[in-house]
């Protein structure tokens, strides 16, 4: 509460996360699962995660499979799986630590929605080709925008109502994850997360504006991560180590407290306990007078990463 509130605490809060398996995703073994990693490394705050799933239509293969798309009231099965998850978890932890429960954002719900093929999740790639679900939204894009941002629209709300239920279940907060990479791109035009995805963003935070423990998440690049930098969030995490920017390019101008500082995709599996202790004491050293939560700029894979790595980023954090 330091942290957030922009005072000097005794140590800087760390926490890290990863999608765990499959038969984990709900019910008493998600429960155990998070727990498990809360006790396992004694974290200061818990992301939740969600691999729940969206309750959408049938496969949406055309634009006109959009049409399908209804706002929904936020309690649906595979809403409901993560509302039962949250109550759970508040009641085991009675407020011992924050927690803050993921929500991907209108256009990474209906990216997902258009997939072919379901992968199990894993920390995403930064850069590289355009993937099926992208080239999909493109044609859709051209075919028909406004069917598009009407779908924007809608997934957002349902989102929305969501997040508000979440709060209701002991969520302290959400964590919003965003990426504008994969909307403002050559084909679709510039300016289109402006134009179609930043105000279902918005309306989300809107409905988790009662929560004390907001995070907002911006996954990949960012195009504009200025913008981001504006919402009403109490923290925001990035890549900074392999994406950008710096903590220190950026220390001056963001609002919210800084959540970051640990590279989850090449130091956290391939480093040894040395150099993730020293990256630690980096990120500290650039974040200067502000005080920061120590976290990775994303999820990490944990059949890669040694548990001494993960040892060493939270005992660095404790007395750096």
């Amino acid at each position: 509460m330091a942290v957030l509130e922009g005072r000097r605490p005794d140590r800087m809060p760390v926490s890290f996360w990863h999608h765990f398996d499959a038969h984990q995703w709900f019910g008493p073994p998600a429960v155990e699962a998070h727990l498990d990693l809360l006790a396992a490394y004694d974290l200061d705050f818990l992301k939740v995660m969600n691999d729940n799933g969206y309750p959408g239509p049938g496969p949406i293969r055309t634009v006109k499979d959009l049409d399908a798309l209804t706002v929904l009231n936020g309690d649906e099965p595979e809403f409901a799986r993560q509302l039962e998850l949250i109550e759970a978890l508040a009641g085991q932890l009675s407020g011992r630590v924050l927690m803050a429960t993921t929500i991907f954002n209108a256009w990474a719900t209906l990216r997902h929605l258009v997939k072919t093929t379901k992968q199990h999740p894993s920390p995403p790639r930064l850069k590289g080709t355009e993937e099926q679900p992208d080239r999909l939204l493109t044609e859709f894009l051209a075919e028909d925008r406004q069917a598009v941002a009407r779908a924007v629209e809608v997934v957002g709300e349902s989102l929305a109502r969501f997040a508000a239920r979440c709060l209701e279940a002991g969520a302290d907060g959400i964590f919003l994850s965003v990426r504008d990479d994969w909307v403002d791109t050559e084909a679709n035009g510039p300016g289109s997360y402006d134009q179609i995805v930043r105000g279902s963003d918005l309306r989300i935070l809107e409905a988790a504006a009662g929560g004390r423990f907001n995070l907002l998440h911006v996954c990949g690049c960012a195009v504009n991560f200025d913008a981001f930098a504006q919402y009403p969030v109490q923290a925001i995490n990035w890549a900074d180590r392999s994406a950008g920017p710096s903590i220190a390019e950026v220390t001056d101008r963001v609002k919210p407290a800084v959540c970051g500082g640990v590279d989850n995709l090449e130091l956290l599996p391939n480093g040894t306990p040395e150099q993730c202790a020293d990256q630690v004491r980096d990120a500290v050293a650039q974040a200067g007078s502000r005080p920061l939560l120590i976290g990775p700029g994303c999820t990490f894979d944990p059949r890669r990463v040694p548990p001494q790595n993960l040892q060493a980023v939270c005992q660095a954090a404790r007395t750096t």
